[in-house]
């Protein structure tokens, strides 16, 4: 029994620190999990450049009523679910993934949650658990599910490495050289595909 493990941002829906970038022309917002693997480093560096623009969770959320699935993304989706179960594993918040989820069908997804303060200012996060999509992976293994797993950053690398199969998706050339023995594809047939070829073994 398979379950496909998918990572949201940079695979299915854009980058939302980077539309948040680009809303409020803060450039360092631009940076991802692409550009630095410690999350708990990223994650503060953010919270620390809304607190010093008094931005809060609702000029996040303005803009992520903005973005839209990227093209394809949700077709892809449906015919995915259509052959396994899928679930998306993101380091997104709960507070952002609402909207994205609606525009996609309301797939399941796992992520974590941010601490903000009456006024709305964003004050911290809470992971879900630690090295959250390695452990659910893991979890599912542990009940009896062969996991599939893409993603294109560095926080996905964990659940790849650990699934049956695993796929890069859109990912960085950077990535794509350091890590040659996963399969890196562009498009949503060919991810698809490689994803059917491995539900028929």
């Amino acid at each position: 029994m398979y379950i496909t493990c998918l990572d949201l941002e940079g695979v299915l829906v854009p980058e939302i620190w980077i539309a948040f970038s680009e809303a409020t022309g803060i450039p360092e917002l631009k940076k991802t999990t692409r550009d630095e693997p410690d999350y708990d480093k990223l994650m503060k560096y953010r919270i620390g450049i809304l607190k010093e623009h008094g931005l809060g969770l609702k000029e996040i959320q303005d803009t992520i009523a903005t973005i839209d699935p990227m093209p394809g993304a949700k077709e892809f989706l449906d015919e995915l679910r259509g052959l396994c179960q899928t679930i998306i594993l993101s380091d997104t918040f709960t507070e952002f993934a609402g909207p994205l989820m609606k525009k996609l069908g309301m797939p399941t997804i796992f992520c974590n949650s941010l601490e903000v303060s009456e006024s709305g200012e964003v004050t911290g996060y809470k992971m879900r658990v630690e090295n959250s999509k390695l452990t659910t992976v893991k979890a599912l293994q542990s009940i009896g599910y062969d996991t599939i797993a893409s993603g294109d950053s560095f926080n996905d690398l964990g659940m790849i490495q650990a699934s049956k199969a695993g796929f890069l998706f859109r990912s960085t050339e950077a990535i794509k050289k350091e890590y040659p023995q996963y399969p890196a594809f562009e498009t949503y047939d060919e991810l698809l595909s490689a994803i059917k070829a491995e539900l028929r073994k």
